[in-house]
């Protein structure tokens, strides 16, 4: 807990000073901006921001939808984002044509959305073994189903 607060301050801080560098420089928004997305040091920076800030989004959505998650569902999950950042990495070189911030972002969301559907999957099966399941524990779940099958939905929709 400490190391993910140590680098969520980091990073903040990192960004913060990029932005307030390049504000320095400019004296306006629109040329910050401008700076800011251009520069390629100062995307870096702005890619790292955002990656914390989906980690930060992915552990608040972890504890409302799972609570506490098993040691089996850690490992799982690691082993699966292993293959799947693999993946990843491969198919960016595939499409570098196209990269672009968009498209960094859209393959994040993919993967972010991955992620929780193997969590689902490893809850329900823990939910078949087990013989005590709460309602709680049946709210989590089909409110987390219901979420991922519309984003589902809205990917799908957006490929075609």
């Amino acid at each position: 807990m400490f190391r993910t607060a140590v680098m969520m301050a980091a990073s903040l801080a990192l960004t913060g000073a990029v932005v307030a560098h390049a504000y320095y420089l400019k004296h306006q928004f629109y040329p910050t901006v401008v700076y800011l997305t251009k520069s390629s040091p100062s995307m870096a920076v702005l890619y790292i921001q955002a990656f914390v800030l989906v980690f930060l989004l992915g552990k608040v959505m972890g504890k409302v939808f799972f609570g506490q998650l098993r040691a089996a569902e850690m490992e799982h999950l690691l082993e699966r984002s292993w293959y799947a950042v693999t993946e990843t990495c491969l198919a960016f070189t595939v499409f570098r044509d196209d990269f672009s911030p968009r498209f960094v972002a859209l393959f994040t969301l993919l993967l972010f959305l991955k992620c929780f559907h193997w969590l689902a999957e490893d809850r329900v099966d823990f939910m078949e073994r087990s013989p005590n399941i709460s309602w709680l524990f049946h709210c989590r779940i089909v409110s987390l189903m219901f979420l991922l099958g519309i984003l589902d939905f809205l990917f799908v929709s957006h490929a075609y």
